[in-house]
C-alpha cells in the first residue's frame, strides 16, 4: 500500500508538473521565434543599408565603362585620321570644300558654279582656289574691256556719255591691272603669301572693285541710256571680283580650316 501510495503521489506531482513544463517548452519556443525574428530583421535592415552602397558603386561602374568606350573611339580616330590636309577622295569632298570656300563670298551661287567645275588636286589647296578664282576674274574683265569701245561708236561724240563711256574704258583698264598685280604677286618670291603680302592684294583687288563701281556711277550721273546695258555685261565681273576679294580677306582662316598655313 505504501509503494502504490508513492507511485499513486508521483504520478500526480507529474501530471501537476506537466503543464507547468509545457509552459516552460512555449516559452523556450517562443524566444528561439523572437531570436530568428530578430536576425532575419536585423539582415533586412543591413540589406536595406546596401541597398544604396550596392545602387552607387553599380552607376559608377556602369559610367566608368561609359567613359573608356568614348576615350578609346577618339583615341582609335586620332590614330586613324591624317594630321594633314584633306584629301580629295570623291567629287563630293571636293564640292564641299568648294563650298566651305565660297561661303565667305557674297556671291556663293556664282563663286561654286565656277569653281566646282576645276579638276580635283590631290589635296585640296584654298590659295590654288584663289589663284583659279582670280582668273576667271581677269577673263571676265578681260572680255568686257572691248564693251565701251563699242558703245562710243553707237555714242553721239562729243557728248557726256561718251565722255562717260572713255572714263570707263580707263577704268576697266585700272581693274584689269590691279587684278593682274593680284596674281603676279601669288607669284612671286619664295614664300608666297605673307601678311604683308595679303593687305597689299586686299588694297589692289578693292581698287579693282572701285574703278567698276566708279565706271557705272559716271554713267548714271550722266543719265546714260546705255546704264542697263553695262551693269549686265559687269555684273559677272563685279561677282568673281568680289568672290576673290572676299577669299583672299579670309586666306589664313580658310587655310586653317584645312590644316594649312600661308605658303
Amino acid at each position: 500500500m505504501a509503494y502504490l501510495a508513492r507511485s499513486i503521489s508521483k504520478t500526480t506531482i507529474r501530471r501537476d508538473m506537466d503543464p507547468i513544463n509545457n509552459f516552460i517548452k512555449g516559452y523556450d519556443k517562443l524566444n528561439h521565434l523572437e531570436d530568428q525574428a530578430a536576425l532575419a530583421a536585423s539582415s533586412a535592415s543591413s540589406l536595406n543599408r546596401r541597398k544604396p552602397l550596392v545602387i552607387t558603386i553599380s552607376f559608377f561602374l556602369l559610367f566608368t565603362l561609359i567613359i573608356g568606350a568614348v576615350v578609346g573611339a577618339l583615341v582609335h580616330c586620332s590614330y586613324t585620321q591624317s594630321p594633314e590636309s584633306p584629301t580629295l577622295s570623291s567629287s563630293s569632298s571636293y564640292a564641299d570644300s568648294i563650298k566651305t570656300i565660297c561661303n565667305v563670298t557674297q556671291y556663293p551661287v556664282s563663286c561654286f558654279s565656277a569653281l566646282s567645275t576645276l579638276n580635283a588636286s590631290p589635296k585640296f589647296d584654298p590659295e590654288l582656289i584663289l589663284k583659279a578664282s582670280l582668273k576667271i576674274s581677269l577673263a571676265h574683265l578681260s572680255n568686257l574691256s572691248s564693251l565701251p569701245k563699242t558703245l562710243i561708236l553707237r555714242a553721239k561724240d562729243p557728248s557726256p556719255e561718251a565722255a562717260a563711256l572713255r572714263d570707263c574704258e580707263s577704268l576697266l583698264e585700272d581693274a584689269s591691272a590691279q587684278v593682274n598685280n593680284t596674281m603676279s604677286a601669288m607669284e612671286a618670291g619664295e614664300e608666297m603669301l605673307t601678311d604683308s603680302k595679303v593687305e597689299d592684294m586686299r588694297t589692289w583687288m578693292s581698287s579693282a572693285i572701285t574703278d567698276l563701281e566708279t565706271c557705272l556711277d559716271g554713267l548714271e550721273e550722266m543719265n546714260s541710256g546705255v546704264v542697263d546695258e553695262v551693269k549686265n555685261a559687269m555684273q559677272p565681273s563685279k561677282e568673281f571680283t568680289s568672290n576673290s576679294l572676299a577669299i583672299l580677306a579670309n586666306i589664313k582662316v580658310l587655310l586653317q580650316n584645312f590644316n594649312l598655313s600661308m605658303h
